[in-house]
């Protein structure tokens, strides 16, 4: 019986090791849909479009060896929000999951990539009455390390949206 235990533990070290290849690559995400959003990464301060007044500061960076992005938001009023975008291999889209010290989530896919590194971003949140609202972010990159983001709500499926947040990136130095 003992021996039978031995053997059965050294089959699953050995099967254990076969699932872990030697080296676990630092590129196992670095494959172009991993790239999406590397425009964004960096250290910003950001402003309102419409009367420029800053809005706040985000951070966003790459982490666990690339295979997804943080973001670090704190507004001029003091609010912090944590997102965390992945791609979802699988599935072959991104995610990006809100959370904000306030207790609201979002959790969003994205919808559409331009050619001009454009991304959108959707979802729908869930409110605690049971209704609920589409959420949609758009993310331009723009000339001179700027990035323009416009956050837009519909409460009625997507037939109007209203703009809630429209402010421009500015890359610190």
């Amino acid at each position: 019986m003992v021996l039978s235990c031995a053997i059965f533990m050294c089959g699953t070290t050995v099967y254990a090791q076969k699932q872990q290849p030697n080296s676990v690559a630092a590129s196992a995400c670095d494959e172009p849909p991993y790239h999406a959003l590397d425009f964004w990464v960096g250290e910003w301060d950001v402003f309102d479009s419409g009367d420029s007044s800053k809005a706040g500061e985000s951070s966003i960076s790459k982490i666990l060896k690339g295979c997804a992005i943080e973001v670090n938001w704190v507004g001029t009023e003091g609010e912090h929000v944590r997102e965390l975008f992945y791609y979802d291999k699988p599935q072959r889209e991104w995610i990006q999951v809100w959370v904000g010290d306030a207790g609201a989530t979002k959790q969003r896919q994205l919808l559409d990539q331009a050619e001009n590194g454009t991304v959108r971003f959707q979802g729908k949140v869930a409110h605690v009455d049971g209704r609920s609202h589409l959420d949609r972010s758009t993310v331009t990159p723009l000339p001179g390390h700027r990035i323009h983001q416009v956050i837009e709500l519909s409460r009625d499926q997507g037939n109007s949206w209203q703009t809630v947040f429209d402010a421009e990136y500015r890359r610190r130095k």
